[in-house]
């Protein structure tokens, strides 16, 4: 039988866990292997509506709830935010981010069981001749947010995702450049 975690445990770039300490491969997924890892994530992602971002002032890390979407190939992470809002302004000030995407239950078994997912990036503005296709993708996943992305008071960004890091079984570790 499969494991239930196994669909998202893409093979990727670098891996390591407690039994091997920091092993890296000889040389950097490409092709059909990278393909892979991303249907997996995309597959993963589709499953779960909401993340937690992580942003930064001068000063603090703060972390809040967003709704994200990506698009196919995850070079970028959807989201939208209210203006008036901290993580709006730290956006502003240092637009390095990261944003957890996990399917834990909020279970004890969760430590071993979850996956979650660290996606760092830069935000960037959407640009205008993007915005219709984005919003599209964005508001298949999240039609009840049609009145707040369109609001005059929202922000619309993307995410141009970085690398990925993936963690299940508490200590196996998959890194994943994009």
């Amino acid at each position: 039988m499969k494991d239930k975690n196994e669909s998202v445990i893409p093979h990727g770039v670098i891996q390591h866990g407690p039994e091997e300490g920091i092993k890296e491969s000889s040389r950097e997924k490409t092709g059909l292997e990278k393909e892979e890892c991303i249907r997996q994530l995309k597959t993963f992602f589709e499953s779960q509506p909401h993340a937690v971002l992580a942003t930064q002032n001068g000063k603090a890390p703060y972390a809040s709830l967003v709704s994200f979407a990506s698009n196919e190939k995850l070079t970028y992470l959807l989201f939208a935010t209210a203006k008036a809002t901290r993580k709006y302004s730290n956006i502003l000030e240092n637009p390095s981010v990261a944003l957890l995407i996990d399917n834990r239950k909020n279970t004890k078994e969760d430590i071993q069981e979850a996956t979650t997912v660290t996606a760092l990036g830069r935000v960037e503005q959407i640009e205008d001749f993007e915005r219709s296709i984005m919003e599209k993708i964005y508001l298949m996943k999240h039609p009840h947010l049609a009145d707040f992305l369109n609001s005059p008071k929202t922000a619309f960004l993307k995410i141009r995702m970085e690398k990925y890091i993936v963690v299940t079984h508490f200590q196996r570790v998959v890194e994943i450049s994009v």
